[in-house]
């Protein structure tokens, strides 16, 4: 079995999770013995072309053609690129059985490839448009929200990565359940058995009296950071002596400042900026407790990482978020939105240590046992054969083409439609 990945973003470029996820379980699937070549964008001191294992390869793809205007040209340029270098591979040789892309950026390419080299395509969908905005409410989010969709109809199968996405695919995108399948995200448990503590690391970020609490992601509204700023005069006056550490860059990053500012709190907010991986994790063992109080979270990935880390870990009740933790079982929940909760469960968790070590034990042993890569990449391949055994009888045109079959495309379901 050989797979065709399509991912615009792919270690080093990270913008979000999608490139760790498409990292990770590519090299599962590698060690595993199943062939994937990764299609990714090209970026400044990487090699064009990476021969990473005998089982897995990686070809970035650089614009090669005018420079574009805007998200949607952005998207258009870099998928021209991919179905270029895809279209040289197959020429040369390649023979794939399966193309598998990652979100909506990359649906272009793929739905190219599915009826160009007769293959089936299977969507891995990470977040949608109307999730992230909690609704549409401009023309750009419509026309990605519309690409969402195609990209969903034109897949055989659908992944996401919580029973949350699944209800949001067949909510926002009228997704039939049955084409649907789940598979959370994952982490590799190694990553993250960092070496000691070096000296004078601590030092750096705060006090020697200071508890420290963490959260690493990008500033955006959505992560619901303005909820964790807002707690802090309440956690702070029961413990004066806390430091917030936020990590990460957005465009939310000025507004939270100030809001900072005007809570008077702002000498106990640290905001660090980009941090590598080494850091992060050596400030998640660092950390009183990890905190991801989303608003909107299809999976949360950063979770995973802190538990792996092994950070005590608070998190809103909200998306796949609020199925990765059991409350008082492995980590901690608060509403949704509400400094008051965020604040009652960190003050809470400061006071019952013992309690938090147990939670942080079996927050580790999850990791192992349910969000393995090892385990989830079986899981990824199971759906590869599942899709290659499908009846191949489907209509092989776009499905809105008008052709003299027309009238007989007219007799298939969304399901067989969408397949082939």
């Amino acid at each position: 079995m050989h797979i065709l990945m399509l991912s615009w973003e792919y270690p080093p470029l990270v913008i979000g999770g999608i490139a760790r996820h498409v990292h990770d379980l590519a090299h599962a699937l590698a060690s595993q013995g199943r062939r994937v070549t990764v299609l990714t964008a090209g970026v400044a001191g990487a090699e064009p072309i990476e021969e990473e294992t005998e089982w897995l390869t990686v070809h970035r793809v650089f614009p090669a053609n005018p420079s574009a205007s805007g998200i949607m040209g952005q998207v258009m340029q870099i998928n021209l690129n991919l179905l270029e270098r895809a279209l040289m591979l197959a020429a040369a040789g390649e023979v794939f059985d399966l193309v598998h892309a990652h979100d909506w950026v990359t649906a272009y390419a793929g739905k190219a490839l599915k009826h160009g080299l007769r293959l089936p395509l299977l969507a891995t969908v990470h977040a949608t448009e109307f999730g992230r905005n909690n609704g549409l409410h401009n023309d750009l989010q419509r026309r990605i929200s519309d690409v969402e969709w195609w990209l969903c109809y034109e897949a055989w199968r659908v992944i996401c990565c919580s029973e949350y996405m699944s209800g949001e695919l067949q909510k926002v995108f009228q997704l039939p359940l049955d084409k649907i399948r789940v598979v959370p995200n994952g982490v590799c448990p190694d990553e993250f058995r960092s070496d000691p503590v070096p000296s004078g690391f601590r030092a750096r970020y705060a006090a020697p009296d200071e508890l420290i609490l963490f959260h690493v992601g990008r500033l955006v509204p959505e992560k619901g950071l303005g909820v964790l700023v807002a707690a802090m005069p309440m956690i702070l006056k029961e413990h004066p002596q806390t430091k917030l550490l936020i990590t990460g860059r957005g465009p939310y990053e000025a507004e939270l400042k100030e809001q900072a500012r005007r809570l008077g709190v702002d000498n106990r907010v640290f905001f660090t900026g980009y941090i590598d991986d080494k850091t992060r994790n050596i400030l998640y063992r660092l950390a009183e407790v990890a905190i991801f109080p989303s608003l909107y979270e299809p999976f949360g990935i950063v979770a995973l990482e802190a538990m792996a880390a092994g950070a005590p870990v608070l998190v809103s009740e909200t998306g796949g978020l609020g199925e990765i933790i059991v409350h008082g079982r492995n980590g901690l929940k608060m509403h949704p939105g509400n400094a008051a909760s965020l604040a009652e469960n960190v003050l809470w968790m400061l006071k019952h240590p013992r309690q938090v070590e147990r939670m942080r034990r079996q927050g580790l042993a999850d990791i192992v046992e349910i969000y393995n890569w090892a385990l989830l990449a079986g899981k990824t391949s199971r759906i590869y054969e599942e899709i290659l055994s499908c009846d191949h009888s489907a209509p092989r045109f776009s499905p809105w083409e008008k052709t003299e079959h027309h009238e007989e495309l007219n007799r298939y379901d969304y399901c067989e439609v969408s397949r082939y």
